[in-house]
Order: C-alpha cells, then structure tokens, then sequence
C-alpha cells in the first residue's frame, strides 16, 4: 500500500513538474511579428530599398498568378527548433487562398544561421520537399555565406515563383482598385477647377458649376469609380466652381494631406491557408 502511494505521489510531483516547464518554456517562445507586409525583417538586415524590391516581386506575382509568399527574418526561433516555429507563423498568418492553400513562407532565423521553406498543402506538388531543400542548399545558403542576404533571398524568390508558375491554380480574383482613387484625384479635381474656372466665365456661376460637375462625374465614372463617388466628385467640383480662384487654395491643402503622404500598402494579408508542415530546412 506504501509502495503504492509512493507510486502515486511521485507520479503527480512528474506530472506537475512537467507542465510546469511546459508552461515555463511556452511562456518564453519566440514571438510571431504581426503580418502587415509581404517581406517582414526583425534584424534589419535588408535596406529599406531591398525590401520594397522584394515586397514588389512577391506582389506582381501575387496578382498574376492569385499565390502567396511572405518572408520573415527573425534573430531567432530559440528555445524552438525552426520547424516548430514556422508552423506557428504559418497557422497564425494563414499565408495563400482559403482552399487552395497555395501559400509559401520563406523563414530566414540569422543568428541560428538557419532558413526554413515551408509549404502550403496545395503547392507540396508543385514544391516538393526534396526541391525546397535544393533551393536552401544551391541557391540560399551560397549567397548567405557570402553575407549576401537579398541576393539569396532574391534569387530563391525567382525559384519559388517559377515553380509555383507551372502549378495549375485558379486565376486570382480581381479586385476593384479603389486605392488608385488617390492617385489620380487631386489631378482631376486641379483639371476639374480650371475647366470650372473656363465654363464659370462662359456660362455663369451657376451653370458653369453644373457643367462642370457633370463632366467630372462622368468622367470620374468613366474611369470605374463608384457611382455615389462620381457623383459626390461632381458635386465638389460644382462648389470649388462656384468658389472660384478661392477653391484652389482649399484643393492645395487637400492635396497636401493624407495623399501626399508615403506609399500606402493594400495588402489584406494571409487569405486563410493551410500548411501541414511540407518543406525543408537548412544552414549555412
């Protein structure tokens, strides 16, 4: 009975211990970044230049063929090995289409000197593991000793995308581009108040308000925007035609607001894809 007890006891004292390191370590897990951009660097190991040439490659990519890539480059996955950290950045990112799982995250830890490719489900065919571990160890690893990091990370890019290019996936949904609004809003409403100004001294305030507001929600509509946003356009290029030279002063601090600003990223990130763990890893 003793014996049993004994048993028993020492049985519970493992049990507790053990969740209690388990507690311990999770507690200590390298964090997941939060996925705002296409290319994401912890080390800033890549100027700001490099990383917008690769964000700009994965999103030509990205809308020619619907595929998603991000790239991660962490300091470390310490205390986990890197497959177990990136399969946690893959369930929380979720990169690549809902159901096509057709996702690729390219995870670079530099001060373990390791780098992991890893797979979504629907790309294993197209990236099978034996690939992805000569992509590491022909085309990456190379360039990394070398300390040439966009280089390797560049060129691995090229690889992937050629293999995901021969991958029979559905097209990728068009969207509507209303961010291209901005690009081209203060240079139709700057055209709109000198028409404006031509048809006010033609045709009065008035009706050369409401000429002018006509053409530009025509136009406006002519070049896909929305109705309802046609149409409030025209009704601002009526008043900046009733306003006058005034107008232009008002329209000169608008364009100097939140249009003039930096380059806006509309990325709406991970779409919901699945990763069970395909892919391979190595150092350099």
């Amino acid at each position: 009975m003793v014996s049993v007890y004994s048993f028993l006891r020492a049985s519970w004292f493992a049990l507790c211990m053990m969740l209690l390191a388990s507690f311990t370590v999770h507690a200590e897990l390298a964090p997941i970044p939060a996925l705002q951009h296409r290319v994401t660097d912890l080390t800033q190991t890549l100027s700001p230049a490099q990383q917008s040439a690769l964000e700009q490659k994965i999103a030509a990519f990205e809308q020619e063929k619907g595929s998603q890539i991000a790239v991660l480059i962490v300091p470390t996955t310490q205390p986990e090995a890197i497959e177990q950290y990136s399969i946690r950045v893959a369930e929380a990112w979720k990169i690549g289409r809902d159901k096509q799982d057709d996702g690729v995250i390219l995870l670079v830890a530099k001060d373990d000197r390791k780098m992991r490719i890893e797979v979504g489900y629907g790309l294993e065919g197209a990236i099978p593991d034996l690939i992805a571990k000569r992509v590491i160890t022909e085309i990456m690893a190379p360039s990394f000793k070398q300390g040439d990091f966009y280089g390797g990370i560049s060129k691995a890019l090229d690889a992937l995308i050629g293999l995901i290019a021969g991958e029979q996936l559905p097209a990728p949904v068009q969207q509507n581009n209303q961010g291209g609004l901005g690009d081209f809003l203060p240079l139709l409403l700057v055209g709109g108040l000198i028409l404006g100004s031509i048809l006010r001294a033609i045709f009065g305030d008035f009706f050369g308000g409401v000429l002018n507001g006509g053409f530009i929600a025509v136009l406006a509509w002519f070049f896909g925007v929305a109705l309802l946003i046609a149409l409030l356009l025209g009704l601002v290029a009526f008043i900046l035609t009733l306003m006058g030279a005034s107008g232009l002063g008002h329209l000169g601090g608008y364009g100097s607001g939140g249009y003039g600003g930096g380059q806006s990223d509309s990325w709406s990130g991970g779409g919901g894809g699945g990763f069970g763990g395909g892919g391979a890893s190595g150092d350099w």
